[in-house]
């Protein structure tokens, strides 16, 4: 995805990202022939339907890998999933199971991630049903 300006009809250029820590994503673009910015926020699950996507909001700090995206169709995403860390995944409770396996097939996997990741980041090393209400809350799903 590209942003244009539609006064110049040029690519912006990526300017600056921002992870405020409360789930939303913050990008800004800018025209490099007028000056005129543009910026995106996202909520937090677009934030999360965004990375688990694998797309890159502003580019790339490192150059392209070798078989990068064999790696990140296979890992899901994740760039240590080749590597022997252990404990890199949080196990899950038998009642946080069956209720995982009453969200809709098609976006299970996202939901599973997001409250994966949401344990992890926290070093929760168990995702129980208790865990799913508190990032339901925390991240602003309750909704969902």
């Amino acid at each position: 995805m590209k942003f244009l300006c539609v006064d110049c009809d040029r690519q912006m250029t990526f300017e600056e990202r921002q992870l405020p820590g409360d789930g939303t994503l913050a990008a800004a673009f800018r025209c490099p022939q007028c000056g005129r910015v543009v910026a995106m926020l996202t909520n937090p699950m677009e934030t999360q339907l965004v990375a688990s996507l694998g797309v890159q909001i502003g580019g790339r700090t490192i150059p392209a890998q070798p078989m990068e995206m064999v790696r990140g169709m296979v890992a899901g995403g994740k760039e240590d999933a080749f590597e022997d860390g252990g404990g890199h995944f949080p196990t899950w409770s038998d009642d946080a199971q069956e209720r995982l396996a009453r969200v809709p097939g098609f976006v299970r996997g996202m939901v599973k991630r997001i409250y994966s990741e949401y344990a992890r980041d926290r070093g929760i090393t168990v995702v129980t049903t208790a865990v799913m209400d508190a990032a339901r809350t925390e991240l602003g799903l309750e909704g969902m």
